[in-house]
């Protein structure tokens, strides 16, 4: 039988006359301590290297990302995916340095590392989807695809605004209050309308008889001026573009007028500008499909007969 005594061991016997038991028993008490305070300081410093190293790789990609890198908010979501990823790191070294110091203390670990085998393939199978939902939000999480205050829709077709961003699942809010919640691991595309800039869509339907250069210009002044309003300034990213004719059926012609807008304010400047608009094309007499501007007739002899209704003087529906 090999022998597994050290330094400690001889010197106990040959030099304090100690008997086997007595040399284990001092070996035992003196080295194994030892050993076991040597683990834990080198797991520690293991820790401490690799958190570091994690977290400067992930800062590193963080500036390689073409998706605001340097926004506040990818700072945070960089800070927030190291700091998982360290969690994760630092449970696996503790884990391997608590193996370690059981078999310093003599622990059979087979049993252990069998039982732990056969716990994970059984994790494996039954919670497949939560490993997949769980590493997709690591990846949107460190891709910055969106966060919470954006407006989104998933492939799920459920679009609203994002609440809460989780590594398994995504809550987001639609316009009717309705509150979704998405498995990250679902998620196959996601359309962001807040993401840098948006672009408000403004089509003007007219009708056939109307003055399409009247129009242009009617639109092209009321969407200049509210972009030079102080107000809106800061909502109104360039100067508006007038795409012309956009689109022409039974009914009459559409014009197109986009705005950049800052994110998630293209709603509000579309409905702003949709009711300048509509006031000053009311104003120029233009009118939209199906309305036309009819002029009161008046009947000889019955001008000021009271009991005669008022001839119609304003758009009515043909």
């Amino acid at each position: 039988m090999p022998d597994d005594h050290g330094y400690v061991y001889r010197f106990a016997q040959e030099q304090l006359g100690l008997g086997e038991f007595g040399a284990a028993t001092l070996e035992f008490l003196l080295v194994r301590p030892f050993k076991i305070v040597l683990l834990v300081v080198i797991a520690a410093v293991v820790s401490r290297i690799a958190a570091r190293t994690i977290r400067r790789a992930v800062a590193s990609f963080r500036t390689r990302s073409v998706l605001r890198a340097a926004s506040v908010r990818a700072e945070q979501r960089a800070a927030t995916i190291g700091d998982v990823l360290v969690s994760v790191v630092q449970v696996a070294i503790v884990v391997v340095a608590v193996f370690v110091v059981l078999d310093e203390l003599g622990v059979n670990l087979a049993p252990l590392i069998a039982g732990a085998g056969i716990a994970g393939v059984a994790l494996g199978f039954g919670a497949q989807s939560v490993v997949k939902d769980v590493i997709s939000g690591l990846f949107i999480l460190l891709e910055d695809q969106y966060g919470v205050g954006d407006v989104v829709t998933l492939a799920t077709d459920a679009t609203g605004t994002v609440e809460d961003v989780g590594l398994r699942v995504t809550r987001l809010r639609s316009i009717d209050g309705t509150v979704w919640f998405v498995p990250n691991g679902e998620i196959r595309k996601v359309g962001n309308a807040s993401m840098e800039w948006s672009r408000a869509l403004i089509d003007v339907h007219v009708g056939y008889t109307a003055d399409i250069d009247l129009v242009r210009r009617v639109i092209s002044e009321a969407a200049g001026a509210l972009a030079d309003e102080e107000s809106w300034k800061t909502d109104v990213l360039e100067p508006p573009e007038l795409w012309g004719v956009q689109d022409m059926d039974a009914d009459g012609v559409t014009l197109r007028l986009v705005i950049k807008t800052a994110p998630r304010e293209q709603w509000a400047v579309a409905r702003e500008l949709r009711q300048r608009i509509s006031e000053a094309l009311r104003r120029e007499g233009v009118w939209g499909p199906g309305q036309t501007e009819m002029v009161g007739a008046r009947v000889a002899g019955a001008a000021d007969d009271p009991a005669l209704p008022a001839a119609p003087s304003g758009p009515v529906e043909a």
